[in-house]
């Protein structure tokens, strides 16, 4: 099965596929060459996740900069007419 590059990949399957490379690498039953094909691809997956999450962060702020302006405080008690 062909693997697919972290960045074609959601940020949930990244994250699963990367606690699974760190359960391997904490066995420590990889040889160096495997321990180290893994620990590569644990920083690419790392480093794609980490742009998702910037990403996300960002689309956040926007949002709640346009609304910012048309949010009002709420007070109980007094209705909007």
């Amino acid at each position: 099965m062909a693997t697919k590059k972290p960045e074609n990949m959601d940020f949930e399957s990244a994250l699963a596929e990367l606690e699974n490379l760190v359960n391997q690498l904490e066995e420590g039953d990889l040889s160096l060459e495997q321990s180290l094909k893994s620990f590569e691809r644990g920083i690419q997956l790392v480093r794609a996740g980490q742009s998702r999450l910037t990403q996300a962060e960002q689309q956040v702020q926007i949002l709640l900069q346009q609304d910012e302006e048309q949010l009002v405080a709420f007070t109980p008690g007094q209705e909007e007419r």
